[in-house]
């Protein structure tokens, strides 16, 4: 069992982090399967998400009893911060990878590929026809003929529901702050409705786009990148908006403090990455 001892805590053996490995080899091999045409891949990948969910499940409502028994002290609590940051830090390093990739697409390798700058001799020795701009799926046209996603329909609303969010989960805060139980329940109710709102409608923007612009993963390398940046980033909004989904059913349950709240909090950091991270993906792949 889990003890307190002074400024140290004293976790009890978990099984649980051996079962997330599983979980993560099961679906990353599943996922690569899958991608390379073999059929069992997808059900081996959703195998490998079932137990990933139920060691979630199994994980985090071990750490909420756990916190509602009085077990942290300020030093878990502290950690359990740095250990939010951290984390956090490595998905700005995830995303800024992407969003390398995409300036190096754009900014480098299509002037190279037109004739410009030093290693412009592919154009003149290679593909001396191609002359697109961006967007482009690349001098052999990869996947065929296609539409970009505009910016002024569906990702603008998108944009305006992901900021509006921000502010109803910061109203919840200090709802929670001024021990003000209502403002807080109604705050992240508001908040995991615009995040679900947000889902919806990226999904529908989805089947808009393969099915009408012909905007696929295969559609070279801009297809690539749109699919890559908006599709991690969508799963990072149906994440937080699922751990958003807890703290609102934790909160109606009479959980936390105005002085002891930090899973609402790192809830709270983790959306408002995902907001700005959005506003990226709204100025550098849909405006741009």
């Amino acid at each position: 069992m889990a003890h307190a001892h002074g400024e140290y805590y004293q976790p009890q053996p978990s099984y649980w982090p051996i079962i997330g490995s599983i979980g993560l080899f099961t679906g990353v091999a599943g996922f690569a399967a899958f991608l390379n045409g073999v059929d069992i891949g997808k059900y081996i990948m959703l195998a490998g998400i079932g137990i990933l969910l139920f060691m979630m499940f199994g994980w985090f409502g071990a750490v909420i009893r756990e916190s509602e028994a009085g077990l942290y002290n300020d030093q878990v609590d502290r950690s359990f911060r740095w250990g939010m940051i951290w984390f956090i830090v490595s998905e700005v390093f995830f995303f800024a990878a992407f969003f390398g990739a995409l300036y190096y697409t754009r900014d480098l390798t299509l002037p190279w590929l037109l004739g410009e700058g030093a290693k412009g001799t592919a154009h003149t020795f290679l593909w001396p026809e191609f002359t697109e701009a961006w967007p482009t799926n690349g001098p052999q046209g990869v996947g065929g003929e296609f539409q970009s996603m505009a910016a002024w329909g569906v990702p603008a609303l998108n944009t305006l529901i992901l900021l509006t969010s921000g502010v109803t989960v910061t109203w919840a805060h200090w709802g929670l702050k001024q021990d003000n139980r209502q403002k807080l329940i109604i705050g992240l109710f508001l908040t995991v409705a615009l995040g679900f709102t947000f889902i919806g409608l990226q999904a529908w923007e989805y089947s808009h786009a393969m099915s009408e612009l012909n905007l696929t993963l295969g559609s070279g390398i801009y297809g690539s990148l749109f699919y890559m940046l908006t599709g991690f980033h969508g799963f990072h909004v149906t994440v937080g908006s699922i751990m958003l989904l807890v703290v609102l059913i934790r909160s109606m349950a009479g959980h936390f403090t105005p002085k002891r709240h930090f899973a609402f909090e790192a809830v709270a950091w983790y959306w408002h990455f995902v907001d700005v991270v959005w506003l990226g993906l709204f100025v550098f792949v849909y405006w741009l």
